[in-house]
């Protein structure tokens, strides 16, 4: 276990308009650099699971016999992650409150320890890493991924999304956190002692109308209505007329017939 950790806030919170945009997502689309290394039978820790969608389909590719333990900070957030496993009818997966700077799990419990958009977030990557280490047996593979927002880019150049990507990487930073950990992610697995680690990226990309409308849709509804709005306020790094306008923008690039948006992810497996 590790001693106390630097405090820390979640960017997004968890409200509809931020859950709207975490149960979207899939092992294929979140998780694909580590699905080839899951086999039945396989015991997996879940670190930060959400809503739960991709820590089903995970209970599914080390199913019947693998068993998977999903943690969260979120008992709400939990609750409905294990409805949305009852409701598929995984009997193999148990969801629990846990910090990821000590886990409550004994040294070498898991096969695989994984971990999507979380490192971005938490006040000490480099401990949590070391954690998910501890608790993965020998031979075991920890996986992470989490987003760049540096690397954000879209057309058309909607000046109210430039305020946004700005804000949103101060407001990050001001809760404990580091936006940019996609790139950094490399770096910190070997700073957390693991003897292998392969690095890789992949990106998701919205362009067609229906992609563009739920991108921007969701994140014009994040804009005002989520913890990231509320920290803007309360830090006075925005007020709510300036965050009516970036909304605003994003429906603007909604609308653009051409609109296109893409981002990029780090990912790594690592082990040792």
């Amino acid at each position: 276990m590790t001693g106390p950790q630097p405090a820390t806030a979640y960017t997004h919170g968890h409200q509809e308009s931020v859950l709207r945009s975490h149960r979207s997502r899939t092992a294929a689309d979140s998780a694909a650099y580590l699905v080839p290394r899951l086999r039945p039978g396989q015991a997996l820790l879940d670190v930060g699971c959400g809503p739960g969608t991709i820590t089903a389909d995970l209970a599914e590719l080390v199913g019947p016999t693998g068993r998977v333990v999903a943690v969260d900070t979120s008992a709400e957030v939990l609750e409905a992650a294990a409805r949305h496993a009852a409701g598929r009818g995984l009997s193999n997966v148990v969801f629990e409150v846990a910090d990821a700077h000590g886990l409550p799990y004994a040294d070498g419990e898991f096969d695989v320890v994984h971990a999507h958009q979380v490192l971005q977030h938490v006040g000490d990557p480099v401990a949590v890493l070391r954690e998910m280490r501890r608790v993965t047996a020998p031979g075991g593979v920890v996986a992470a991924r989490d987003v760049d927002y540096a690397s954000m880019t879209w057309y058309p150049e909607v000046p109210e999304l430039d305020r946004w990507l700005d804000l949103y990487r101060r407001i990050a930073r001001a809760n404990g956190g580091e936006p940019d950990a996609g790139r950094r992610l490399l770096s910190w697995a070997r700073e957390a002692g693991f003897a292998e680690v392969t690095a890789s990226s992949s990106n998701w990309t919205f362009a067609t109308p229906e992609r563009r409308e739920w991108w921007g849709g969701l994140w014009a509804d994040r804009t005002v209505d989520s913890s990231t709005a509320g920290t803007a306020v309360a830090e006075g790094l925005a007020d709510r007329a300036e965050l009516e306008r970036i909304a605003g923008g994003w429906r603007e690039w909604v609308k653009a017939e051409d609109g296109w948006f893409a981002m990029l992810h780090g990912e790594v497996l690592a082990r040792g």
